[in-house]
């Protein structure tokens, strides 16, 4: 499954190619297939998104291996590491190298990004993965205690995102033309950054709902933007499902607000009373489900 962790050991690592970064919609390969309509066959090229498994080495060592999309992979690296406790501000990442491994027929096998850590995240990051060695985790990211699950949301003290319904069908447009990949093949999960206003500023595509925010808040990072008073005027648009870890990851950046195409699960709209948020489901045109939180209706009266 997308963004699912998968099992890593500190081993010597292959050799390996440089990696050029790519944009969303040149993460595809085409394949010859049938199609079938109206009891008659036809033969024609179809896109496939691409889904790699993208190792994250931190000063050499293996930590983590995601299946992802190989495009926007810098931000990726920020934004993983940053929604993971593994840094918390842009300057702890000295550099990302993307490396290629191939198979012997040319097939991409897998990317590395070969992370620069600061000596004080890389001690931490160590120590983390030695306290976890020999223990039974919770079966979440290797987390060894239920305590581990729920990450301490960042606090900036800013007032929630004033946000109207009209704002989230703007948005909703805006989101539909930004989506080059899903566009092309139809798999792909969004994640964006609005303004108050519904004008969509920043979207990132990928395989997996997860990996889509990461890179999103990776973007920003990378941006330099300061997200003790960035959120006022922004919030994020995914066109997943609202999980719990969709939540947690816009907390732990100080976003408040998250708006989905699609459901929450009970654990997301408990933490989202818990953090403050306002969480809106089933987003569509004039329409929506508010979870937590109160959306500013176009007549400007409050629904709850």
């Amino acid at each position: 499954m997308s963004g699912e962790v998968l099992h890593v050991d500190e081993c010597a690592l292959p050799a390996s190619s440089e990696w050029s970064p790519i944009p969303a919609e040149q993460a595809v390969s085409t394949l010859e297939v049938t199609r079938w309509r109206d009891q008659s066959a036809t033969s024609l090229p179809d896109a496939l998104a691409q889904e790699v498994p993208i190792a994250l080495v931190y000063n050499g060592i293996s930590h983590v291996v995601m299946l992802a999309t190989p495009a926007d992979l810098e931000d990726f690296a920020y934004g993983f590491s940053f929604t993971e406790g593994i840094i918390t501000e842009r300057s702890q990442i000295y550099g990302v190298d993307a490396k290629a491994l191939k198979h012997d027929n040319g097939q991409l096998q897998g990317i590395e990004l070969h992370i620069e850590l600061a000596t004080a995240q890389f001690a931490a990051l160590k120590a983390q993965r030695r306290n976890l060695t020999g223990r039974t985790g919770c079966g979440l990211c290797g987390a060894e205690s239920l305590q581990q699950v729920f990450k301490q949301p960042m606090t900036t003290g800013q007032p929630l995102t004033r946000l109207l319904l009209a704002a989230i069908e703007t948005a909703l447009n805006g989101l539909r033309a930004s989506q080059p990949l899903q566009q092309l093949t139809g798999a792909t999960h969004a994640s964006a950054i609005a303004d108050a206003q519904g004008r969509v500023i920043c979207v990132r595509e990928d395989v997996g709902r997860h990996n889509a925010l990461d890179k999103l808040l990776g973007s920003l990072l990378r941006q330099g933007q300061d997200f003790s008073s960035f959120w006022a005027q922004h919030w994020v648009l995914t066109t997943s499902r609202a999980s719990y870890e969709m939540i947690q990851k816009v907390a732990m950046s100080g976003g408040r607000t998250l708006v989905a195409l699609s459901a929450p699960t009970a654990l997301a709209v408990n933490l989202a009373q818990e953090y403050g948020f306002l969480l809106v489901g089933f987003a569509k045109a004039a329409q929506c489900v508010v979870y937590s939180g109160a959306l500013t209706g176009n007549d400007e009266r409050e629904s709850r």
